[in-house]
């Protein structure tokens, strides 16, 4: 039986410095936007991301983008 993929929500998920660890490396932390449309043009997700860090004292590190899909059996006709 085919098997069709339907798109739901993403999640963007962005890494920061924040400090420094005890052994003196960078310490990172993160922060989640839920419900991004999964149609949601990237360019557009990564320049929303540099945004909002360019408001914070905390530099941005890495920009994920985290897609979840539905796999549905089709009916057969």
């Amino acid at each position: 039986m085919p098997i069709m993929d339907k798109p739901l929500t993403s999640t963007l998920v962005l890494k920061y410095e924040d400090g420094l660890t005890p052994a003196g490396g960078p310490q990172i932390k993160q922060k989640s936007l839920n419900y991004v449309r999964p149609d949601a043009d990237h360019g557009s997700l990564h320049e929303v991301a540099a945004a909002l860090f360019g408001l914070s004292e905390k530099p941005l590190n890495t920009v994920i983008l985290r897609d979840s899909t539905e796999l549905v059996e089709e009916p057969e006709e």
